[in-house]
This record gives structure tokens, C-alpha cells and sequence, in this order.
């Protein structure tokens, strides 16, 4: 069955089952019509007996029978497939109708066979009441009826067989038909490209039971053009940052060895070559570690830390750059929360640096811890400018800057928040980011331990 098409299963499945009904119901009936026609010859052997009885009832021997042989036959004759016999208490013949009939007499209906001929017999004494009652037996031929039932097994047989073929081709048409959609999702699927993501299928032109799983095809395709878009795009993000900090090295290396110069000017050049070396350096650091948090392989040595003390360091590592730019900051609440402390450190730093870089003079950040049983919650909050509700789902985005005129240097590659998700979602919490009201927000939700 391995081997064997869908198709093929289902029309020797449905070939199985209309087989198995077809022979049930034709066994029933074979033993439904036996049944029957032992019924019926019961009742016409029961008849006959009676019959018989009072023809001959008096009869004590085979002299007292003479007178009523004559009688006797004429009622024989009158059933040419019913044979008779009389024999005496001891069990010697008085009379039989059927010569060399050997049926044993034994009370009741039985079946008897002999000579190729199928007989039913049915014994009794010729005078219950007596004991020493003559004995009286009834052969009936049914040769006819064990023909009948032959000639019906054969046509169940053959029924059986047809209906089976019958329903297999059908069978295999109607589930051919039912499966075309199957057949649809396979050719869109050997089409799919990168240049052929945008193909759906329909829903409402398939069978029911195919719905969700077109809908769950669909949204693969959805999901895969999503990543597609997103890949295509980090590449071309990727290549603009890298081609920039390249192309600086190259014009600035280029400028300095077309000419002889002074030691410091190569002491300068080389300084600034180096912050440029540095930068690239951070940058594919940065990436190394966002591919490891892709694929789970960020190694967390998770201890038990007070957070409010945490972040109080952080804010006394950034008061210098906040008082240059007149920014008040501010920490509220205490939790505790078991986490990898240099990974937390950088994740909360670059929450800090980014909120700096956007609050205008004379503005604020406020940071707040809140725990409770189901979980512990930490919100970074700065002053300034709303960010687009449009452009919040994307802010997590490798390279993504959310406007340019946001006063991000150079320095910064984009790389900031999506390394802070990451951090945040190897310690099993999610992150997100809020802007109304003159606020933006980026709150920290961790499930509690």
C-alpha cells in the first residue's frame, strides 16, 4: 500500500467496504431464504403427517394396512416429491413409496442426502398416545431449493464482484475530482519562487475539509514573501552599511599614499582608518550575535539580581551625557528578577542611549519597575517627539531608522533594538514600544519564575 496513490487507496478502500456490505447483506439473505424454505417445508410435512395419520391410524400390521394402500397412493400421487414410509415398532418396514430410501427414522425435521439427491425428513409415531405406535417418516425432495440457494450464492458472488469493480472506478474517479485541489496546491507549490510568492489560492472554490489547510498554504506563501521582503531588504541594508565605513578607508588610504607626507599626517590617517575598523567591527559583532539569538544559541547565565540597583549604575554611567544635554532622569520602583547581568546591562544601555539621543533639551526619563505574581514589568520612558504608529511595528528591524531627522549619527547602524529584543526574549520576556502623548515608551514584560 506504500507505493499505492491517494487515489488508489480510496478506490480500493471504497471497492473493500461496498465488497464487505454486498456479502454481508447477500449471506443474510441466502440464510434469510434457507430459513425460509425450511419453514415452509416443515409446515407442508406437518400437514402431510396429519393427513397421512388419518388415512392409516388404525392400522396395527401390515394386513390391517391392505385396505387403505389404495388411499394411500392416491394421496402420494398427489405429491410426486414427497415420499413415505411405515414401519412396525421393531422397526420393520410395513410399506415405503420410495424404494432403497434408507432416511433414518428419527423424530422431528432433519436433512438426509443420498444418491446425489438432498432430502428433508420428518419422523413421528403414527399414534403419539401409544407407546408401542407404529412409526411414520416423510421424505421431501428439496433438490429444487438447494438449487435455487446455489444459483443465488453464485449471483451474490457475482454481485459481490461487480459492485466491487464498479464502486473501485468510481471511487477512484470521485476521489480523482475531490483531490483536484490537492493537485492545484502541488503545481502552486513547484511554481513558488521569489518571484512568484504573491500566488494564492482560493478558498471558497475548494471542498470543506480543504479550507483550513489552503488557508494555512496561503499564509506559508504569506509568511515566506514577509521573510523574503525582509531578507532582500536586510541585504541591501547590510551592503549600504558596510559600503559606506568601506568606502571611507578606501578614498582616505587612497589620498594619503598618493603623495609622500609627514608622520603625523600617516599617525592621523591611521587613527581614523582605526574608528572606522572599529566601527565595522562592532557592527559584525552585533550581527553575530543577533544570527546566534535567531537560532537559540545565546548562552544566558542567568543570577539573582536587584534591579533597582542595576539601573541606578546605568543612570550614574549616563549622567554625565544627560547633564551635557540638560536631560532629567529618574528611576521609580524595586523588583528583583534572576538574569544574565551583562546581557541585561546591554540591553537596558542601549534602551538608555537610544531615549537619550532622542529627548530634546530640558526633557526627561523616567525608568519604573513593577513586579507582581504574574510577572515583572520594566518601562524606559523619554520626552520628545511621537514616533509613527505605522512605523512601531518596524522599529525592531535590523537597520531600521525610524526618521532620519531623529538626529541618528553615524555611528549608530540600527542595530540597537533588535539586539535589546533579542536579549529580552532569550530571558523569555517580550518588549514593545508605545508613543503618545509626548511620551515614548518601550516596556519589558517578563513572566514571573
Amino acid at each position: 500500500m506504500r507505493g499505492l496513490s491517494l487515489t488508489a487507496r480510496l478506490g480500493l478502500l471504497f471497492a473493500a467496504c461496498t465488497a464487505a456490505v454486498s456479502l454481508t447483506a447477500g449471506v443474510l439473505f441466502s440464510r434469510a431464504s434457507q430459513a425460509h424454505f425450511v419453514e415452509l417445508d416443515q409446515q407442508l410435512l406437518e400437514s402431510r403427517l396429519a393427513a397421512f395419520r388419518a388415512l392409516v391410524r388404525d392400522a396395527d400390521s401390515p394386513a390391517s394396512l391392505a385396505p387403505r394402500l389404495e388411499a394411500l397412493q392416491a394421496e402420494l400421487r398427489l405429491h410426486p416429491d414427497l415420499a413415505l414410509r411405515l414401519e412396525g415398532s421393531e422397526g420393520q418396514y410395513w410399506f415405503t413409496s420410495a424404494k432403497g430410501l434408507r432416511a433414518p427414522g428419527r423424530d422431528g425435521l432433519h436433512e438426509w442426502q443420498q444418491d446425489g439427491t438432498d432430502y428433508r425428513t420428518y419422523g413421528a409415531p403414527l399414534r403419539p398416545e401409544d407407546p408401542a405406535s407404529p412409526r411414520i417418516t416423510l421424505a421431501l425432495d428439496i433438490t429444487h431449493h438447494q438449487h435455487f440457494l446455489e444459483r443465488m450464492q453464485r449471483l451474490i458472488w457475482l454481485t459481490v464482484g461487480l459492485s466491487a469493480l464498479a464502486t473501485a472506478l468510481l471511487g477512484a474517479w470521485a476521489a480523482r475530482s475531490g483531490l483536484r485541489p490537492l493537485h492545484r496546491m502541488a503545481e502552486v507549490a513547484a511554481g513558488v519562487s521569489a518571484s512568484s510568492l504573491t500566488t494564492r489560492l482560493a478558498d471558497d472554490q475548494v471542498p470543506q475539509e480543504l479550507v483550513e489547510l489552503v488557508r494555512a498554504f496561503n499564509a506559508m506563501l504569506a509568511r515566506l514573501d514577509d521573510a523574503f521582503q525582509r531578507l532582500s531588504a536586510f541585504s541591501a541594508d547590510i551592503a549600504h552599511e558596510l559600503r559606506t565605513p568601506l568606502s571611507n578607508l578606501l578614498t582616505q588610504t587612497q589620498v594619503i599614499l598618493s603623495q609622500e607626507r609627514a608622520i603625523d599626517d600617516y599617525r592621523e590617517a591611521l587613527h581614523s582608518n582605526l574608528e572606522e575598523l572599529q566601527r565595522l567591527a562592532q557592527m559584525v559583532g552585533d550581527m553575530l550575535f543577533l544570527a546566534k539569538a535567531e537560532h537559540g544559541l545565546l548562552a544566558t547565565r542567568r543570577e539573582p539580581l536587584d534591579l533597582a540597583s542595576e539601573l541606578d549604575a546605568l543612570l550614574e554611567y549616563f549622567s554625565p551625557l544627560a547633564e551635557d544635554r540638560q536631560v532629567a532622569m529618574s528611576r521609580s520602583g524595586e523588583a528583583r528578577f534572576a538574569a544574565d547581568r551583562g546581557m541585561l546591562r546591554r540591553a537596558l544601555s542601549n534602551l538608555l542611549d537610544n531615549a537619550l539621543r532622542f529627548t530634546p533639551e530640558g526633557g526627561r526619563i523616567e525608568l519604573s519597575l513593577a513586579s507582581d505574581a504574574r510577572g515583572l514589568r520594566l518601562v524606559v520612558a523619554n520626552s520628545g517627539a511621537e514616533i509613527p504608529a505605522e512605523l512601531l511595528p518596524r522599529l525592531f528591524d535590523r537597520f531600521f531608522r525610524a526618521d532620519p531627522a531623529r538626529r541618528e549619527g553615524r555611528e549608530h547602524a540600527g542595530l540597537g533594538l533588535a539586539i535589546t529584543r533579542s536579549i529580552v526574549r532569550a530571558h523569555g520576556g517580550d518588549i514593545r514600544c508605545e508613543s503618545a502623548n509626548g511620551w515614548t515608551r518601550f516596556i519589558l514584560d517578563f513572566p514571573a519564575p
